[in-house]
């Protein structure tokens, strides 16, 4: 059985055409299908659609959460409840194309156990998150303790095995693509070009992008600290360098230390560096106290299937 899950927030007006375009692709695949759709807390009509969707077919198994818990979260409960031998992670949004699957498949069953889609063009994207998403993946890539593969989003294939260990996976700030990569197996990409949305606005702001953004770093990084504890190295040999030309200033030519200005500078600067390493210390303590309360990372309202 081939199973694709989908997180859905807030995606009334295209639902119907995921769900046509789901129910092609995987008939011209020639495998029993799931269609796994978890509603991540919705506040629109998505609810009432998605429920029609599983009354109308068989195929579609939809997972209400008790609450919007986050797109992460809602891959999890999507994965936890898929079945099928290879599970496909796509968006709600039309954006990683449906019709792609086949393609997955065929690399799939050349003994590939993850295949991912691999983003040569992104359409709709103004400029500066072209840009900002082009410098986002290599700095990732460059910081991460695993091998993160550029320009790939959670549009991917992967066989039961790897879908078993992330299941098992217990952490609770999950960062998919990059415990994907974490995981191993054998990988290859698909190289496609990122549709326009179908309807309605993108859910993810620049304030939810930087907080998955951060939220890859700090997953897969222990670089943050590490620069932190650099950057103080050469603030303190700075500062003892320059102490000891102020000294030797006074003792040879008699030049006298003064500016307050200079002072203040150097006094916020260093306060400054203070707080951002506090700050850094701050993100991984939040995480570890996230882990040590060991709350479920999402919390399913109810399951609809038709017949069930």
């Amino acid at each position: 059985m081939l199973s694709v899950v989908v997180p859905v927030f807030n995606e009334e007006d295209g639902i119907a055409e995921l769900h046509r375009r789901l129910g092609a692709a995987l008939e011209s695949a020639g495998l029993p299908y799931e269609i796994v759709l978890v509603n991540d807390g919705s506040r629109d009509r998505s609810a009432e659609r998605l429920d029609a969707a599983a009354a109308e077919d068989s195929h579609v198994v939809v997972v209400h959460l008790s609450r919007n818990f986050g797109h992460q979260a809602a891959l999890a409960a999507g994965l936890a409840q898929a079945r099928g031998t290879a599970v496909v992670v796509l968006d709600a949004d039309l954006q990683d194309p449906p019709e792609l699957i086949p393609a997955l498949l065929e690399q799939w069953r050349d003994g590939y156990q993850i295949v991912y889609g691999q983003r040569i063009k992104r359409h709709g994207d103004p400029l500066t998150k072209r840009a900002l998403a082009w410098m986002y993946y290599r700095v990732v890539r460059d910081l991460a303790n695993v091998d993160l593969p550029t320009d790939a989003g959670d549009f991917c294939l992967m066989d039961r095995a790897v879908v078993d260990v992330l299941n098992a996976m217990p952490e609770r700030n999950r960062y998919i693509r990059g415990l994907r990569a974490w995981v191993g197996f054998r990988q290859t990409a698909v190289p496609f070009e990122r549709a326009v949305r179908f309807a309605g606005e993108r859910k993810y702001g620049f304030r939810h992008s930087l907080a998955l953004a951060l939220n890859g770093i700090f997953s897969l990084s222990r670089a943050p600290l590490q620069l932190a504890t650099w950057f103080g190295l050469v603030v303190s040999a700075v500062s003892f360098a320059l102490g000891v030309w102020y000294i030797f200033r006074k003792i040879t030519v008699g030049y006298p230390v003064q500016g307050w200005a200079s002072l203040a500078v150097i006094v916020l600067f260093l306060g400054g560096v203070q707080l951002i390493t506090i700050g850094l210390l701050g993100e991984y303590l939040g995480r570890i106290y996230d882990e040590v309360k060991q709350r479920p990372l999402y919390v399913v309202g109810r399951v609809v299937q038709r017949g069930s």
